[in-house]
């Protein structure tokens, strides 16, 4: 029995690092895009999201259970987090990578 309860703590321990990784990575990232990509990609503001992906990569650091970090936060916040995490990621990283890089007299395959 106490196998089984070391063995689902290590498992927890590892799906909250990684989730933890998922939120810093959408941090950075978010940080090193320029806010005129954001509304030219029309995905609010590069301030809305680096918001969001920093309380995300917050409340990932405050929920990393108790061996490694401090659990002080319940399970379920850090699967909002990871959640808004993602859906940076999925949807606004790649509209930025679409828009950036285009000047205003660019055409799909390079300038006129």
């Amino acid at each position: 029995m106490q196998l089984i309860v070391w063995s689902q703590t290590i498992v927890f321990v590892i799906l909250a690092l990684v989730s933890f990784g998922i939120e810093l990575w959408a941090l950075i990232d978010c940080a090193r895009n320029k806010g005129a990509d954001f509304q030219r990609a029309f995905k609010r503001t590069k301030g809305f999201w680096l918001g969001i992906t920093a309380a995300a990569a917050a409340v990932g650091f405050l929920s990393i259970p108790q061996p490694i970090g401090l659990a002080l936060l319940p399970v379920f916040l850090q699967l909002i987090a990871v959640t808004a995490s993602c859906v940076y990621l999925a949807d606004v990283r790649p509209a930025l990578k679409s828009v950036r890089g285009r000047t205003g007299n660019a055409g799909p395959y390079g300038p006129w």
